[in-house]
C-alpha cells in the first residue's frame, strides 16, 4: 500500500508542476456570461437536443442515411456478447506490474459493445437490442467504480483498487457516464416497459457517481479549483468537464441546480483556456489535440447548444488558434509533427476538425478537414462517443460537399509555445522547438528538430512507447524516449538535458523572411554541463537545412556529442558525411571531418507502439568531437541527394 501511495503522489506531482508563464487569467467563459445570464439562457427539458426522438423513425432514417443498416449489423454482432467482469486482480495488476491494459481491456470492450448496441437500437427502433443494452447497463451499475485503475490514485485513500466509499471522476468514468446518460435519455421509456427499476437504478448511479461528486468534491487536480502558481492544466480538464456537462444537460431538470453545475464547469474550463498559450499551440502534440482542444470544442459546442447560442466564445482568437494547430502540424501522407508523447502518425478526426473550423470561421481547418476526408475510406461509418457521432451525422453532407484544397502553410510560428515549422518548395518540412522541460507529456527536447522530405520523416522524434506505471512516475526520465540524448540534440560535456520548468530555452527567435529559427538551449542543461551559452539555430534554404551550434563553456571536461535520430539506411563510410535513405528519399548530412568522428548506434524497438511506426529498429548517428574547446561553433548541413 505504501508503494502504491508513493506512486500516486509522484504521478500527481508530475501532473501538477508546470511552467509558470503559461497561465494567463483570461476567464473568457466567465466574462461571456455570469451566473444569472447562464441561468436565464438555459434551455430546459432537453429541448436543446438537435437529434430525432427515439420514436421518430422517419427522422432517424433520414439522420442515419446510408449508415442505418451498417449500425444495425454492427450491433447484431453483440447480441450474444458475454459481458466481461473486471476482476479485483485486474485492478491490482496496475500496482503490481504497472500494466494498465489488464483492467482497461475488459472495461473498454464492455463500453464498446454497449455503444454499438445502443446505436443499433437507435437505427432499428424495434426493441430487439434492448435486453442486451439492459445487461450492459446492469453490469456497469454493478461495478464499484467506473474509473480506470491507473487513475484510482485520485481517490482520497489512493491506491489502484476501487473504494466503495467514494467516487472518482476521471477519463474512464466520464466517458462511460456520458454514454449512459444518452442511453438513459433515449431509452428510459423502453427500459420502463421492461421494469422501471432499471432506469431508476441507472439514474441513481449517474447521480451519485457524477452529478453529486462533481458538485460536492473539488480535490480532483483536473478541476484546477485549487490551482497553484506553476500548476498544469491539460487535456483532462476539458475532457472531464465535457463529459460532466453532458450528464447534467441530459439528466438535470431543475434550473437552479443545472445553472450552478454549468457555471461550475465554466469556471473549471476557464483554467484550461487560461493555461493555454495565446498562440494556440498544443504542448501535448497532435495526437492529443483531439483530447485537448478537440474536447474543449465539444464542451463549447454543447454549452452553446444548451444555452441557445447565448453562451459562446467561438469568436475569441485563442479558440481559433487552438483549432488551427492541428492543421498546421500536419506534414502529409499521414505524418504529423510529434513532439512530446504524440504519435508520428495521425492527422485528426476530419469531422471534428470541420465542425471546429466552421464554428470559429477557419477556412484552413475546413479545407484541411475536407482533405483528410478525401483520404478516408468511404465505407467507414461515423464512430466515437455518442456526442461526436451524432454531431458527425449532422454535418456529414456539408463536409462531403467541401473542396479538398488544403495546402500546408509556408511556415507556422508559435511565439509563446515556441514551436516553429518551416517549409520550402523543394519538399523540406522542418519542425523545431524551444519550450521547457516540464510541458504536458514532456520529453527533454528543448531545441530539437524533425526533418521531413517530400512528407517522409528523415530525422525523427521517436515518440513514446506503451504507457505503463513508469511513464507517469518518478522513473519517467529513465525511459530512453524521454531523454535528450535520444533526440536530435547535443550532449554537452557528456551531460544531457534535465527535467524541470527551470530547464528551458531562452533568447528564442524566428525570422520568417530568412526562414531562420534559433534558441539558447544552454539553460536546458544542468550545472554539471558547465555551459554558459549554446545557440542552436536552423536556417532553411532552397535546397538545404543548415544547423549551427555556437557555444561557450565554463569548462571542457568531456568531448561534446551531437546526436541525430533516423529510421533510414545510414552510411557513415565517408568522413565528413552521413547519408540517410528512407523509402526512396535520400539526404546527406555534412560536417567538418577535422572536428568530428561519426558513429551509429542501433536501437531495437520491442514496443509495438514504436515498432508499428518505425519498424524493428531506429538509429542514432553521433558526431563525436575530437577536441574540447571552451568556445566555438559547429555546422551541419543537410542536402538532398537526387
Amino acid at each position: 500500500m505504501r508503494t502504491q501511495r508513493f506512486i500516486t503522489i509522484v504521478c500527481l506531482l508530475l501532473w501538477t508542476v508546470a511552467h509558470l508563464h503559461a497561465y494567463e487569467k483570461r476567464n473568457l467563459l466567465q466574462k461571456e456570461a455570469d451566473f444569472e445570464k447562464v441561468k436565464s439562457a438555459l434551455i430546459m427539458g432537453q429541448k436543446w437536443v438537435p437529434y430525432p426522438d427515439y420514436s421518430d423513425r422517419a427522422g432517424w432514417d433520414k439522420f442515419l442515411g446510408d449508415y442505418k443498416e451498417d449500425y444495425i449489423r454492427k450491433g447484431e454482432r453483440f447480441l450474444d456478447y458475454e459481458w466481461k467482469i473486471v476482476k479485483a486482480t485486474d485492478y491490482l495488476e496496475y500496482g503490481r506490474s504497472g500494466s494498465r491494459t489488464i483492467m482497461e481491456s475488459p472495461f473498454g470492450k464492455n463500453n464498446s459493445a454497449l455503444g454499438s448496441l445502443f446505436m443499433a437500437e437507435m437505427a432499428e427502433g424495434k426493441g430487439r437490442f434492448i435486453d442486451q443494452i439492459i445487461n450492459g447497463v446492469f453490469v456497469s451499475c454493478e461495478m464499484t467504480s467506473w474509473a480506470l485503475s491507473a487513475h484510482l490514485g485520485l481517490q482520497k485513500i489512493g491506491g489502484c483498487f476501487p473504494s466503495n466509499e467514494e467516487h472518482v471522476i476521471d477519463l474512464g468514468s466520464g466517458n462511460l457516464a456520458s454514454q449512459l446518460s444518452w442511453i438513459y435519455y433515449y431509452l428510459k421509456p423502453s427500459f420502463d416497459k421492461v421494469n422501471p427499476l432499471i432506469s431508476k437504478r441507472l439514474r441513481y448511479e449517474l447521480q451519485v457517481r457524477i452529478l453529486d461528486t462533481y458538485m460536492n468534491e473539488d480535490h480532483f487536480w483536473w478541476m484546477a479549483f485549487h490551482l497553484k502558481p506553476g500548476g498544469l492544466v491539460n487535456n483532462w480538464n476539458p475532457w472531464c468537464n465535457f463529459n460532466v456537462l453532458q450528464c447534467f444537460f441530459l439528466l438535470e431538470n431543475d434550473r437552479d441546480k443545472l445553472a450552478k453545475a454549468v457555471y461550475r464547469t465554466m469556471t473549471s474550463v476557464d483554467h484550461f483556456i487560461n493555461y493555454t498559450h495565446g498562440d494556440g499551440g498544443c504542448e501535448e502534440g497532435p495526437s492529443y489535440w483531439g483530447h485537448a482542444a478537440g474536447k474543449m470544442y465539444d464542451y463549447l459546442q454543447m454549452l452553446s447548444d444548451g444555452t441557445g447560442g447565448k453562451v459562446s466564445i467561438f469568436d475569441q482568437p485563442i479558440i481559433k488558434n487552438m483549432g488551427e494547430y492541428i492543421a498546421r502540424s500536419y506534414v502529409g501522407n499521414g505524418w504529423v509533427v510529434n513532439f512530446a508523447d504524440a504519435s508520428a502518425k495521425g492527422g485528426g478526426d476530419a469531422d471534428l476538425i470541420f465542425r471546429y473550423g466552421k464554428a470559429t470561421g477557419s477556412p484552413l481547418m475546413m479545407s484541411y478537414a475536407a482533405y483528410l476526408k478525401s483520404l478516408s475510406d468511404k465505407d467507414d461509418i461515423p464512430s466515437g462517443d455518442p456526442f461526436r457521432l451524432f454531431q458527425t451525422l449532422l454535418s456529414r453532407e456539408e463536409l462531403e460537399g467541401r473542396s479538398a484544397d488544403y495546402q500546408s502553410p509556408s511556415y507556422s510560428w508559435y511565439p509563446e509555445t515556441e514551436f516553429c515549422y518551416m517549409t520550402n518548395k523543394n519538399g523540406f518540412f522542418v519542425a523545431t522547438k524551444g519550450g521547457y522541460n516540464n510541458e504536458s507529456h514532456n520529453h527533454n527536447d528543448v531545441g530539437s528538430f524533425s526533418l521531413y522530405l517530400n512528407t517522409m520523416p528523415v530525422f525523427i522524434d521517436a515518440g513514446v512507447g506503451t504507457y505503463t506505471r513508469q511513464t507517469f512516475s518518478s522513473e519517467r526520465y529513465s525511459i530512453w524516449t524521454m531523454q535528450s540524448n535520444y533526440h536530435n540534440l547535443p550532449l554537452i560535456n557528456g551531460v544531457a538535458q534535465r527535467f524541470g520548468s527551470e530547464y528551458k530555452a531562452t533568447e528564442v527567435q524566428f525570422d520568417p523572411k530568412h526562414m531562420y529559427f534559433s534558441a539558447n538551449i544552454a539553460t536546458a542543461y544542468p550545472e554539471e554541463a558547465n555551459v554558459k551559452k549554446w545557440i542552436r539555430s536552423y536556417r532553411l534554404g532552397k535546397n538545404t537545412l543548415k544547423i549551427e551550434d555556437s557555444f561557450s563553456l565554463d569548462r571542457a571536461e568531456r568531448p561534446n556529442q551531437i546526436n541525430f535520430l533516423t529510421w533510414g539506411k545510414v552510411d557513415i563510410s565517408v568522413p565528413g558525411a552521413v547519408t540517410v535513405e528512407v523509402n526512396g528519399e535520400k539526404v546527406r548530412l555534412t560536417y567538418d571531418k577535422n572536428t568530428f568522428t561519426s558513429t551509429v548506434k542501433t536501437i531495437r524497438l520491442d514496443d509495438p507502439r514504436l515498432s508499428n511506426v518505425w519498424g524493428e529498429e531506429i538509429y542514432r548517428v553521433s558526431l563525436n568531437a575530437k577536441n574540447m574547446p571552451l568556445s566555438g561553433s559547429y555546422t551541419y548541413t543537410i542536402t538532398t541527394i537526387k
